[in-house]
């Protein structure tokens, strides 16, 4: 653990730093994995709005939350609304699943430079194990 690298700047990195780095990159890529989440389940909400009040008559009165706050509208005002954010959460997820991959290539990179392998603990070995064991199966004979 005291031995020393040196990354591409020249300056001594020990192992405590680079895990310390690597384990920072991989949450960034866990919120990333956790917003795009988020924003697809709103633009699916938003989906299923425009999908129920679009047939509707546009003079309809429509209730929609505006910042906590319920505001009432008519189906004509507030569908191209909604319309425009499902658009914006579209081009949001686009640029979030862009970093995305951008991230999984700097961890990739990172864990090539670093010789980083990911070793199982050895709870998940004898689990591993024991699911294999309950797996087999056989006949058993009685004497003939």
């Amino acid at each position: 653990m005291a031995d020393k690298a040196t990354d591409s700047g020249g300056e001594p990195i020990n192992e405590q730093v680079v895990a310390n780095r690597w384990s920072v990159l991989r949450t960034e890529l866990n919120q990333l994995y956790s917003k795009i989440t988020e924003l697809e389940m709103e633009l699916s909400e938003h989906s299923l709005v425009i999908g129920a009040i679009q047939p509707l008559d546009p003079t309809r009165k429509c209730y929609r939350m505006i910042g906590g706050v319920l505001v009432e509208r008519t189906i004509a005002e507030v569908l191209p609304a909604v319309q425009r954010n499902k658009e914006g959460l579209q081009e949001v997820i686009t640029r979030l699943t862009e970093a995305l991959q951008k991230k999984k290539k700097e961890i990739a990179d990172y864990e090539a430079k670093y010789k980083i392998k990911i070793r199982r603990g050895d709870d998940e070995i004898q689990k591993e194990g024991e699911r294999k064991e309950s797996s087999a199966q056989g006949v058993l004979v009685g004497p003939a």
